[in-house]
């Protein structure tokens, strides 16, 4: 097999990160969730590859306005075990999206990225803000529309 029919396996060295802002309010929890996961992944550029870091970063405003449908806003609920006998903790989303409206988010994408050592490094990369302010303006992000 000659050179020339080789696919190229690019590096995180080869990738010129992009910054990009998502705007959260009205969006749907999971549909925003699973776009800004494969952001963060690099699926929708050309030069993805499976097991480098070649995604792009992404910064959520607005993460307090984000919306769930039908009665997840009364019934849906975040488990957490400490590790302790008795220590599991259960706490509603009516009261963590009024507490920390980012955990929201973060832990919706955090789900839809690969559980090994690549998905944490992708994970650092989203910067979830529960209102419109953000420190990253000198980075002169592309605020695109989901």
């Amino acid at each position: 097999m000659s050179a020339e029919y080789s696919t190229k396996s690019f590096t995180k060295e080869d990738v010129e990160r992009k910054w990009y802002v998502v705007d959260a309010n009205g969006k749907t929890l999971g549909r925003l969730a699973s776009k800004v996961a494969t952001l963060l992944r690099g699926k929708t550029s050309a030069r993805f590859t499976p097991h480098n870091d070649t995604g792009d970063f992404v910064v959520v405003i607005n993460a307090g306005k984000v919306k769930v449908t039908g009665k997840k806003s009364e019934t849906k609920v975040y488990f957490h075990y400490t590790g302790y006998p008795g220590g599991a903790t259960f706490v509603k989303y009516k009261e963590l999206i009024e507490k920390k409206p980012e955990t929201v988010i973060e832990h919706a994408v955090k789900g839809m990225l690969p559980k090994n050592r690549l998905g944490a490094q992708l994970f650092t990369k989203l910067k979830v803000y529960a209102d419109s302010d953000h420190p990253h303006k000198a980075q002169k992000p592309t605020v695109i529309e989901l």
